[in-house]
């Protein structure tokens, strides 16, 4: 997979705009990317062990770094950072992104889980 042509860290909006010159554009919510990350702490290290991660309605994108020329890292401001976003797999997540989203919400749902950080003691 090419590299995109842009990738543009919006942080008011809390999200990443991906470009690729095909015309393909997306807009990708860092709580999107925080909940779907590559890292083994998300995606576990084999089938069926992925993790829902709950409470990150409101994380942010505190950096974008290049890693080589096949990927970005992105650092998350509840200092999540391992993921590393392959430019395949940052467009699987634009492509795929309402029917991962749905299969997300329907997961926390189904587990009693919540989008809202746990309320502070």
């Amino acid at each position: 997979m090419a590299a995109p042509s842009e990738i543009r860290l919006k942080r008011a909006e809390q999200a990443l705009d991906v470009a690729w010159a095909d015309g393909a554009r997306f807009r990708l919510p860092a709580e999107y990317l925080r909940v779907e990350s590559p890292s083994a702490e998300v995606q576990g290290h084999g089938p069926g062990e992925k993790v829902i991660v709950p409470g990150r309605r409101h994380v942010g994108i505190m950096r974008v770094e290049p890693v080589g020329n096949y990927a970005v890292r992105i650092v998350f401001d509840d200092l999540h950072d391992t993921g590393i976003y392959s430019w395949d797999y940052l467009r699987t997540l634009g492509v795929e992104q309402d029917t991962r989203w749905a299969t997300y919400v329907a997961e926390l749902g189904a587990r009693g889980l919540s989008r809202d950080p746990p309320p502070r003691a």
